[in-house]
């Protein structure tokens, strides 16, 4: 079995694939867009670690304080990701990753490490299952079911936004908050922009783009959030599909 890790570096950043969608060869929207938001975040501490083949193994953090996410607390680390998937479960992968997240956190003197849950497991959000067998324990909660977990090496504990609790906006068409740290979130933006046109659906799309958007948001964000009629109603990165859903029950 493959042990042998690499983590991403302004150096290596060109050239390795991103794990989520590898291309070898063709340019591909998502990947580009999510290279250059790398690009930004290197510098401020984040790592992207990844199994050193064409596989989608990989662990991707940063300091809290520069995550770009609605949640605050001092000296923690935010783990936007960890994934192991198709014929690389069950080898050991999940396990060496968050295991190198623990011990680089500890090496660094954190306080610990915090990451996006819910009281029942959410697509797109890391196994937290998993994530409680290393101690992580839920460190605050939303009304409507979201859950922020935390590894705490002091006691100290991290928090969701008072902005963020409040899951609500003005607007009440379709909308959708996004960033680029997720490689597949521009061909949804498309899918979804081609389905409200043609259906003659009013949507607004809002790109955070800085980190004070990002701790301003009005709702948990792990790079994706949906509203309607100023409601918030998940950050999954939702299909077409998942569009028509939310539209039939709010109808």
């Amino acid at each position: 079995m493959n042990m042998d890790f690499v983590n991403l570096t302004q150096e290596n950043l060109a050239n390795e694939h991103l794990c989520c969608i590898i291309r070898s060869k063709k340019p591909h929207q998502g990947v580009e867009a999510k290279r250059q938001w790398l690009s930004e975040r290197l510098a401020e501490g984040h790592v992207f670690r990844k199994l050193n083949e064409k596989a989608t193994v990989f662990i991707e953090y940063a300091p809290l304080e520069t995550a770009w996410v609605p949640i605050i607390g001092d000296n923690y680390y935010y783990l936007y990701c960890l994934w192991v998937s198709g014929s690389c479960k069950g080898k050991g992968y999940g396990k060496a990753l968050m295991e190198y997240c623990i011990a680089d956190a500890r090496e660094k003197g954190k306080s610990g490490i915090c990451m996006l849950g819910a009281k029942k497991q959410k697509g797109w959000l890391s196994d937290q299952a998993f994530a409680k067998k290393y101690g992580f324990k839920v460190a605050d909660t939303t009304e409507n079911g979201y859950e922020l977990l935390a590894l705490s090496f002091d006691g100290t504990l991290p928090e969701f936004t008072p902005r963020a609790k409040s899951s609500r906006i003005e607007n009440k068409e379709l909308t959708i908050f996004y960033d680029m740290q997720c490689p597949f979130i521009p061909q949804y933006i498309e899918r979804i922009g081609d389905y409200c046109e043609t259906n003659h659906i009013p949507v607004s799309f809002i790109r955070v783009d800085s980190l004070r958007k990002a701790k301003d948001l009005p709702c948990v964000f792990n790079n994706w959030g949906i509203f309607y009629n100023g409601i918030f109603e998940t950050v999954n990165l939702t299909d077409t599909a998942g569009i028509q859903r939310i539209l039939k029950n709010n109808a």
